[in-house]
């Protein structure tokens, strides 16, 4: 994967319909209208990426989540926050994550899985913003 560095400070809106994104950019003292060929999913992941830049103090919570043992072969343990949405997850390698904004469906699936792993890579890994807290 190959990172690159880019400036959103310009992006002023943004809209999806069926043709792709809509955009309104600041150029000087104009605002520009631009349309971009886009499936949704570009769009909600922008919408996404927004949120988790105006609060990031919404991204790291400070109060503890219940953990759970988990079989697996991928998770040590998991835990749920349903106030808040958040799924954590610690690996077998010592880290632990936190996912936001899951829906309590996901954490029941999850936890009635035959197999995490697979859950894991299937339903919530790259579908919903994370946060690494250890």
């Amino acid at each position: 994967m190959k990172l690159s560095k880019i400036d959103l400070s310009s992006l002023k809106a943004i809209a999806h319909d069926l043709d792709g994104l809509k955009l309104l950019i600041e150029r000087e003292d104009k605002i520009e209208y631009i349309e971009i060929p886009a499936p949704l999913a570009a769009y909600e992941g922008l919408q996404l990426l927004d949120r988790i830049i105006a609060s990031p103090a919404e991204i790291a919570p400070s109060e503890s989540i219940e953990m759970l043992s988990a079989c697996s072969t991928m998770a040590a343990q998991v835990g749920y926050d349903y106030d808040r949405e958040i799924l954590q997850i610690e690996f077998n390698n010592g880290s632990v994550y936190q996912y936001l904004e899951v829906e309590p469906e996901i954490w029941e699936d999850l936890q009635s899985t035959d197999s995490i792993g697979g859950f894991y890579n299937q339903e919530i890994k790259g579908y919903y913003p994370s946060v690494k807290v250890e």
